[in-house]
Formats: C-alpha cells, structure tokens, sequence
C-alpha cells in the first residue's frame, strides 16, 4: 500500500454549494443573472465598473451570511490531525475554508479583500466597494476586487506546482475540471507518482485522469474520506 505523507487537494465551487453559494451552473443564482464576460473580466471592470462593484457587492454579502458545511470542517480536522502536510487550494474566493479553521491557498483570490490596480497593494475590503475608491498606499482611484478573472493569471502557481510534484495522494473536490490550470492538477500530480481522487455530484471534464471517484454531496462523501484516512 502507498505511503502517504504529502496530501494536496483542490476545492472548487461544488464543495460550498450546500452553504448555499451557488455555482456557476446554477439557474436562478447571481451568475444566471450575468455574462461572465460582463463582470469576470479585467475589459468588464473597464467597460462597466459599477457594475462589476454591484455584482461583487452582492457576493460579498452572500458569503459573509453564509456558514461552512460538514465538508469544509473535515478538512479542517484533516488539516489538524492528519500527521503529514496537507496543503488546501482552493478555486473558490468565498472565505468559508477559513471559517471552518482551513489554512487555505486561493488561487483566484478572496472576496474580502481589496486590490489596488495600479500599484497592486492589497486591503480588506468593505462590506461595499463602489468606483472610484481609492487606494489606502497610492491614493490613486483604482480599487478593485481582489479575485482573478478570466484571463488573469491565478496567485500562488510556483508554490502549487512545486506541492503537486512532491505530493503523494492528490484529491479533487467540487470541481468541473473546465477552467485551467487547475483542470490540469490532477495530470501534474500523476506525472510525479501521486494517487488520485475525484470527489463529485458527477463525472467532471477530467474524470477520465483519476484513479479513484467518489461520487455524492461533498457533505457526506468528504467526511467519510477524511475518516478513511485517519484511520
């Protein structure tokens, strides 16, 4: 049997999607109501800020209501007790990994903080952001989210990809394996010998790379794999 001592897994959407923040793919959710081309890209913020601003504001305002669920608190007890590393990257910017006491990497940033687009300092965020805020270092206007959009290049990469090169068990929770780089993970970690698992409501566009799939809510299928690997 494998020895594991290094675990990296990455977090998608699907894992706070029973804490009630809905998916990109859910209908009635704030992205049905929007083009992600209209407020998930830098040419959106400079086309129409105040409406990126309203559409963060109110994502802001979901996350700060919402609470974690079974599955963000297993890992959290993973994190605690398991007696190698394990390193959390997660895709979603919505702080419910830190609630539940997961020290996490977001890799496509955090909706509670603030960034700077012209010199690049970083803040908390307020509860509300509108144009024209400007920033606390530079003074200059320019304040925005602190999330990677599309087309951006996402935080943290050197030290993710030195993790899943040296890791020995890679899992996969809550992702639809379309948005890359994080769609090409699991291959980064089989190149290097590493086991592999998807834990999904169904079959992602990277199923096909995994050795080992767990199919169900992330509620009930994350805790009994965390128990499993306690054991």
């Amino acid at each position: 049997m494998r020895r594991i001592d290094r675990i990296v897994i990455l977090t998608g959407a699907g894992i706070s999607a029973e804490s009630g923040l809905g998916t990109f793919r859910d209908e009635g959710g704030l992205w049905a109501q929007h083009r992600i081309e209209d407020v998930a890209t830098p040419e959106a913020f400079v086309r129409n800020p105040d409406l990126v601003h309203r559409f963060y504001n109110a994502r802001r305002v979901q996350a700060a209501e919402a609470q974690p669920n079974p599955a963000h608190h297993a890992l959290a007890r993973l994190q605690a007790d398991f007696p190698g590393d394990v390193l959390l990257v997660t895709q979603n910017v919505d702080g419910l990994h830190e609630k539940a006491g997961v020290r996490a990497i977001h890799m496509h940033g955090e909706l509670s903080r603030a960034l700077c687009a012209a010199c690049e300092h970083r803040w908390d965020a307020p509860p509300e952001m509108s144009v024209g805020e400007p920033c606390p270092a530079c003074d200059k206007p320019t304040a925005r989210p602190d999330i990677v959009w599309f087309g951006e290049i996402p935080y943290h990469m050197e030290e993710i990809i030195e993790a899943l090169q040296t890791c020995d068990l890679f899992a996969a929770i809550g992702t639809s394996g379309q948005v890359y780089p994080a769609a090409g993970f699991v291959e980064e970690a089989r190149m290097s010998g590493a086991a592999t698992v998807e834990m999904n409501l169904r079959d992602s566009d990277m199923s096909y790379a995994f050795e080992e799939h767990i199919v169900g809510p992330a509620s009930k299928t994350v805790p009994a794999w965390v128990d499993r690997l306690l054991a």
